[in-house]
Formats: structure tokens, sequence, C-alpha cells
């Protein structure tokens, strides 16, 4: 099943994603290669593609796990989770319906 994990960052998180980033994108790409992930991203703090030193506010990613139980764990061992980039993490069921 598909889940959303959506998660808000600290204030002034663009230090702490920039110094996490390698190892966040490398998990990213491992569940990208298995085939499990739907899509992935930041949500940038200002409207604009490259907030630039505004950083971002959080994140979306929506990728496929067996459980709630595993995606929930998957994302508290996120590296921004322990870098302190996240305020609070969701995990919550997602049903895709369009496209």
């Amino acid at each position: 099943m598909l889940y959303a994990i959506i998660s808000q960052d600290v204030k002034d998180s663009l230090p702490l994603r920039q110094s996490a980033r390698p190892a966040h994108l490398e998990r990213l790409t491992q569940l990208s290669e298995a085939g499990r992930l739907l899509i992935a991203g930041p949500h940038p703090a200002v409207d604009n593609n490259d907030p630039g030193e505004a950083g971002f506010s959080g994140s979306l990613i929506v990728a496929e796990f067996n459980s709630l139980e595993e995606a929930q764990q998957w994302a508290d061992d996120d590296p921004y989770v322990s870098a302190g980039v996240y305020e609070n993490v969701i995990v919550k069921p997602f049903k895709k319906v369009l496209p």
C-alpha cells in the first residue's frame, strides 16, 4: 500500500538539511530503485522552485510499504529526523486515484 510521509521543518532548517541531504537522498534512491517511490520532494518556504536562503518548510514522500508500521519506522529512521531538520512527521495511508 502507498503511504504519505508529510514532514514539517524546524525554523531555519536549511543548514541542517544541507548537511544531512546526501544520506536522505540515498535512502530515497534505494526506494526508487526498488520501484516503491511514487513521489518525493521538499516544500519551498517561498513561492519559488529555488527558494535560496529561505530554504524549505517541509517535505512530502509517497512510497509503498507493507504496513503503516513499516512506513512509520522508515520515516523515523530518516537522516533528516536524526539531524533535527523535521519538527514533526505524519505518516498515513494514501490512495492514488489520479492520474
